[in-house]
């Protein structure tokens, strides 16, 4: 799914080692594309993960786990299941994590569709998953992240209102912003507390739901998303950010 917040940058300088020899992460929404990315790029760094996938069944997130036993346990998690969030919650009880980052999220609607042209019941899943579950899912996992932690949310530079001058991708566009808004309010309840919380804009990636016409591969948005994640460490407060770190507008 396109994502314009910084579609025309295609290097990054900033990118810098930044070796997690000991951090402890939580991925939700793993088996394929951004997320598996993302669990990939940790355990490279050395990191312990935790990553979840919707159903059972071959896949990459099993595939990366058998060849990094020690590195990646894989949980079950349908996001739109709240029994689902707080069964995992019970088995991962007394564990701390570093990051919880929750990337869960689905398109049904193309690029041209009018957001009154969509399907009702595509409508609601869509904002059930994109919105409503993630924002059970980061309410829920909530208490297993460090005092001092972070927790993220990959949402899209599509869900800029500032931003969106070309139209398109509506009803995604709707999902997104909606979920910003949610993490925000979120955010204001935190207030005061010691955890950075992120809205991440990863670029237009040619992943299964980026499409083939995405600007960007995986190999040159996660490895400077992770290095923005990481950099935030220590920085208490919401931020709304793209790959490179800088702030995506409202």
């Amino acid at each position: 799914m396109k994502d314009n917040s910084s579609d025309t940058r295609d290097t990054d300088t900033r990118h810098t080692d930044t070796r997690a020899t000991t951090r402890k992460v939580l991925v939700v929404g793993a088996t394929r594309g951004l997320g598996l990315a993302v669990v990939e790029e940790y355990v490279g760094r050395g990191a312990h993960v935790v990553a979840t996938e919707r159903s059972d069944g071959p896949s990459g997130l099993r595939t990366l786990a058998e060849r990094h036993r020690e590195a990646v346990e894989v949980e079950r998690l349908d996001v739109t299941r709240p029994e689902q969030v707080a069964a995992l919650r019970e088995r991962l009880r007394g564990r701390t994590f570093d990051l919880l980052l929750v990337v869960a999220g689905i398109s049904l609607a193309p690029q041209e569709a009018v957001g009154v042209d969509i399907a009702t019941d595509d409508f609601t899943r869509m904002m059930e998953t994109n919105v409503l579950g993630v924002m059970r899912t980061v309410e829920g996992l909530d208490g297993l992240v460090a005092a001092d932690g972070t927790v993220a949310v990959m949402s899209s530079g599509q869900g800029s209102v500032a931003n969106n001058t070309s139209g398109g991708f509506e009803v995604y566009r709707a999902t997104k912003a909606a979920l910003n808004q949610m993490v925000r309010s979120y955010a204001v309840r935190q207030a005061g507390g010691s955890r950075s919380i992120l809205l991440l804009a990863p670029g237009w990636v040619r992943t299964d739901m980026g499409g083939s016409g995405a600007t960007l591969e995986v190999s040159e948005s996660i490895p400077p998303l992770v290095d923005t994640i990481e950099a935030q460490r220590g920085r208490p407060g919401l931020r709304f950010l793209d790959r490179h770190g800088d702030d995506v507008p409202w």
